[in-house]
Formats: structure tokens, C-alpha cells, sequence
């Protein structure tokens, strides 16, 4: 049998994190001790009463069926989180839908929304999933530069005419993915009438809502007047309660487009298993110590690192959010042999930044997802690197 694959998948570019993956086994196995700063996987555990709530509802045989959809008591928690963490007023019935993960939604939407020849406005450097998803559904791709002088927002005005008139959605991420940079509020306003005035949807990426540093205000995109009428926002327990095996998150916003995402997800999957959608609702509904104490955890190890590398003389931005920094690396060097050599040298794995997008080149991301002491030790390997010649 001779098989190939689809038009739309040959137009797919191979997984930078399959790459890095290869790269990291062919290290393990000559025998190098690998820190791997590359896939942004919690490595703390979920809170402890969250793993009881799961076994619990696990350890009962009749939980066992198809759940089909989210279970009300989910909606009602999302709701709440809302209005508890961002001041927004949700409709849990009306205004919630339950995912596999955001990235299980961002990656159907645009089949669910998208016609050929639509165009779609998406952040470069942005996450690959945003990319891929408008590829497969046979949309067209206009790149909005995010570029330092610019604080890395895009410049609406600097989108043609003509584009906007063949686009109907635009993909933000803030605190972004691989850029980890927050939009304020005015910002989210300009959005809004920029929506409005183009009839275009928003759809927000905030899957690291809750990992935002130095008493930075968390700002979610629903909560600006307006944005529900034009947008929708995804988030997630992946990385806020550290479930990222558990695959749950929810989109919510605008009621039309969140009814449209629902009727195409339900020809594809069967909801999220009953437990684990009671574990979710139990973290939304808690006192939110644990996000508390993991903001700390992180920026202690975002400064960690930082303290490490700049005695290299490696100057980097202090990232006011995420697990990752975006590090533009030392003069000289291509993202992808800086990053493909590190990890061949001193098998410490991070993401060459062109992976993101034609932007990217030039940086690389870190991710934090090790604790201190690792870091330091990476640091101090990187340290090593960069004192040889290349």
C-alpha cells in the first residue's frame, strides 16, 4: 500500500517539539544528563485535594459512561472563577463551553468557523497550533508582526484594508505563548472596536491567566465591555492547576460562535471523563492558595535563572508572566543551531524561537517547568557554552 497524506496535512511543517524530542533521546543516550527547559509541562503536582476528588468519583464504576458534554455543576464553577479571578460576569449556561484542553478548541474552531479563502489574522510569533488549525480548515494566514519597538502588540492600523475586508477572526494571546508579554486594558478596548468595525471574531488564547508576576493586574479579554459581543477566550486547567494530563478547559464569550465550536466538537468526541470534570470543579470553586504560592514558585525561578545567565553576560527582558522566557540569544547565532547545539553540547533543551513564526528568529524559549536548582545548573552549563568558540 502506498499511502500519502492529505494537501492540507502536506502543508503542515513537522513539530518543533518532536524535533527537540529526537534531539534530547540521541543526548539521554550518549550518556548526557538532559534539563529540559523545552515543552511547557507543569512540573509541580496538582493540589492535593483535587487528586482526592478524582479518585473519588473515579473509584465509583458508574462514572464510567459517556459524559457528552460539561456537567452543569463545571459551567457554574467557570462562572464563578470568572467573576472571582477577573471581575467578568459569565453565563454559565449560556456563555461556557467545556474542552479537552484550550488547545482542543483551538485547534477546531477554525474548521468549525473558517471557509476557504477566509483570512485570518494571527500573532507571529504565536503558538503552532494557531497556524495549523487555519491551514487544515483552508484558511488564509495574515501574520501580525509582534516586534519589541512595539511591546510586542500588534499595529492593527498597519493591516490593509483589503485584508479586512476577507477576514473573519483574529487570534490573540496575552500573556502570550511563546511571548511572554500582557496586554492592558486599552489595549483590549482597541480590540473590541476593531472587531466591531471589520465584523471580525477575537479569539483570545489566556491559558496562562494565572501565571503573572510582580503584582501585574490580571486582565481578561471577556472582561472588557463589549469583548463578549465580538469574542471568546480560552482557558484551561493545564497549567493553572497543573492537570495537563487530565485534559480539561472550556472557551467563553460569545454565545453564536461558542454554540457553533459545541455543534462541531459533538460529531468528534464524547465529553470529558465524569471524575475528572469533578476534580475541575473543585479546583475553580477553592480558595486559590495554590495559585498563590505557584505564582511565587515561578517568578523565584524565573529570577533564578535570569541571575544565571546574566552572569554569562546573557541580557535578557524579565518576563512578567508564563513559565517561559523569551530570550534573544547572543549575536552570531541562528535560533535553531543555537538551540540544536546546546542541547548537543550541554543537553539542555529549549525551543528555537523561528518555530514560532519568521518573528521568532533571533530568540529562543525557556521554559521553567524545573526546580531552582536545575536552573542554576543549566545556567551554568549555557555559561560554559557561550565561553567557547564557536
Amino acid at each position: 500500500m502506498n499511502l500519502t497524506a492529505s494537501k492540507k496535512v502536506q502543508k503542515l511543517t513537522a513539530s518543533i517539539f518532536q524535533e527537540v524530542a529526537v534531539l534530547k533521546r540521541k543526548a539521554l543516550n550518549r550518556g548526557l544528563d538532559v534539563i529540559d527547559l523545552s515543552v511547557g509541562s507543569p512540573d509541580l503536582p496538582p493540589p492535593a485535594f483535587v487528586v482526592e476528588e478524582l479518585v473519588k468519583y473515579a473509584s465509583d464504576t458508574a462514572n464510567y459512561g459517556y459524559t457528552l458534554k460539561g456537567i452543569p455543576e463545571f459551567h457554574e464553577a467557570v462562572s464563578f472563577f470568572y467573576k472571582q479571578r477577573y471581575a467578568a460576569d459569565i453565563d454559565s449556561e449560556h456563555e461556557v463551553l467545556q474542552l479537552m484542553g484550550s488547545q482542543d478548541g483551538l485547534a477546531h474552531l477554525a474548521t468549525a468557523i473558517i471557509n476557504p479563502g477566509d483570512y485570518v489574522l494571527v500573532p507571529d510569533p504565536g503558538y503552532p497550533i494557531y497556524e495549523a488549525s487555519v491551514t487544515i480548515a483552508g484558511g488564509v494566514l495574515f501574520p501580525l508582526p509582534l516586534l519589541a519597538e512595539n511591546n510586542f502588540l500588534p499595529v492593527l492600523d498597519d493591516i490593509p484594508l483589503p485584508i479586512l475586508e476577507k477576514t473573519k477572526m483574529m487570534i490573540l494571546s496575552y500573556p502570550g505563548n511563546p511571548v511572554p508579554v500582557l496586554a492592558d486594558s486599552s489595549f483590549f478596548e482597541e480590540v473590541v472596536h476593531f472587531a466591531k468595525r471589520h465584523n471580525i471574531l477575537v479569539v483570545h488564547d489566556f491559558a496562562y491567566s494565572e501565571l503573572i508576576f510582580d503584582n501585574n493586574p490580571q486582565i481578561s479579554f471577556i472582561s472588557v465591555p463589549g469583548a463578549k459581543e465580538v469574542g471568546i477566550e480560552f482557558n484551561s486547567l493545564s497549567k493553572t492547576f497543573n492537570l495537563a494530563g487530565c485534559r480539561i478547559g472550556y472557551a467563553v464569550g460569545n454565545e453564536q460562535a461558542l454554540n457553533i465550536l459545541g455543534m462541531f466538537k459533538s460529531q468528534i468526541d464524547y465529553g470529558v471523563f465524569y471524575p475528572i470534570q469533578k476534580a475541575a470543579t473543585a479546583a475553580l470553586t477553592s480558595d486559590y492558595t495554590l495559585l498563590q504560592e505557584q505564582v511565587k514558585e515561578y517568578e523565584f525561578r524565573r529570577d533564578t535563572l535570569m541571575a544565571g545567565l546574566e552572569k554569562s553576560g546573557w541580557k535578557l527582558s524579565k518576563s512578567p508572566a508564563t513559565m517561559f522566557l523569551w530570550a534573544k540569544i547572543p549575536a552570531g547565532w541562528k535560533s535553531r543551531q543555537f538551540a540544536f547545539e546546546l542541547i548537543n553540547n550541554t543537553g539542555v533543551a529549549v525551543i528555537p524561537g523561528d518555530a514560532f513564526g519568521k518573528q521568532g528568529e533571533g530568540y529562543v524559549r525557556i521554559a521553567l517547568v524545573q526546580p531552582a536548582e536545575r536552573l542554576s545548573e543549566a545556567a551554568e552549563r549555557i555559561h560554559k557554552f557561550l565561553a567557547k568558540p564557536k
